[in-house]
Parts: structure tokens; C-alpha cells; sequence
């Protein structure tokens, strides 16, 4: 027995694309910088320091004189021993002057003619204390600065971009189809009529 059949075979659309890739082109030129460092100015003023020793003294009481300081001694020297002179000498005519009133003079001015001062002794320091003299002046140093900053010049360059766009493209490959086939088939009517479909 044959039984009626129906058969149906369909086939999917099929869409095509076509497909440009975008395509971006980007350039960043370096930029320019210049530089300048322009140099600090730095003054310095100094004062030295000062130190003075005077050893003239020291140097005196060990008797290592100038000759200037022995001219200058000697010449004082001498006229203090004129002064005393004159003055003994003076003394000595006022007692003569008196010699009738008696007394002795003449031995008492022989008996100081012929004897010298006494002697006197003590401790000594040689040299004598605080006899170098010292003077120290602290010198000085003023220093005076200009910083000078950095001068520095950039240019920025831009970048270079190019771009075009891609695209796709649609098609339909295939179209879509349904195919639809009998088999065995038939109609039956009445009286008997069969007709195959």
C-alpha cells in the first residue's frame, strides 16, 4: 500500500559581505626643545684676618735694642746724669760755700764721690711678663649669589593622523527557495472518479 507523501526541501538565504578594513595612519614628529642654563653669578668679598706680634719689649729686656731705641736710651741717659750732675755739682758748691761754718764738708763729699748706690737685687723675669703683645683682628667673607634659572623653549608639533573609513558590503548569495513534492497522492470522487495528484 502506497502511502500519500508529501516532501519539502528548503533552502536558507545566503547573505555575502564584502568587507574594507579601516585603515589609520598616525605620525607624532618629535618635538623641539631648546635648553639654556645661563650661569650664576657668585662675588665673594674678603677681608683677611689680621694678627700683629709685637716681641719689641721681649726683645729690650733680653738688650737686643735698635739702634735707634740705644741712641734714644744713651741720649736720655745722658741727660738725666747732666741733671744729677748739675744738681750734685750745685750741692757740692752750696756745702763748699759753707766750709767756714764747719761740719766737714770735704769728707762727707769725698765719702760720696767714692761710693756708688747700693746694690739691690731681686727676682727678675727676662723677658718680663706680657711683654709680647698680641693684637688679632678676625677677618671676613661676604658672598653675594644671583641664581639664574633655566631658559628653556618647547614646540609641540601635532600629531599627523589619517584615517579612512572601511566599509562592508551586503549581498545576497542565494535566495532563499522551498520546493514542495507529492507523492502518491490521489483524490478519490464519487462514482468512482480517482484522480493522481
Amino acid at each position: 500500500m502506497l502511502f500519500p507523501q508529501i516532501r519539502l526541501r528548503s533552502t536558507f538565504a545566503q547573505t555575502e559581505l564584502q568587507i574594507e578594513k579601516p585603515i589609520q595612519e598616525i605620525q607624532q614628529p618629535n618635538a623641539e626643545m631648546t635648553m639654556e642654563q645661563p650661569k650664576a653669578e657668585l662675588t665673594m668679598e674678603r677681608i683677611p684676618s689680621r694678627l700683629t706680634i709685637d716681641q719689641t719689649q721681649a726683645r729690650e729686656d733680653m738688650d737686643l735694642k735698635s739702634v735707634g731705641r740705644r741712641i734714644e736710651e744713651a741720649a736720655q741717659l745722658g741727660y738725666q746724669n747732666w741733671l744729677a750732675g748739675l744738681a750734685r755739682v750745685a750741692q757740692d758748691g752750696n756745702e763748699m760755700m759753707r766750709i767756714e761754718n764747719g761740719g766737714g764738708a770735704i769728707v762727707r763729699q769725698a765719702k760720696r764721690n767714692s761710693e756708688g748706690p747700693p746694690k739691690e737685687f731681686n727676682i727678675g723675669w727676662i723677658p718680663s711678663h706680657f711683654s709680647v703683645k698680641i693684637d688679632y683682628e678676625p677677618g671676613s667673607v661676604d658672598i653675594q649669589w644671583q641664581v639664574r634659572r633655566p631658559v628653556v623653549d618647547v614646540e609641540v608639533k601635532k600629531p599627523i593622523h589619517q584615517y579612512i573609513p572601511g566599509f562592508t558590503q551586503v549581498n545576497l548569495a542565494n535566495y532563499n527557495s522551498i520546493n514542495i513534492d507529492f507523492e502518491n497522492l490521489r483524490h478519490v470522487g464519487t462514482g468512482g472518479y480517482e484522480q493522481k495528484i
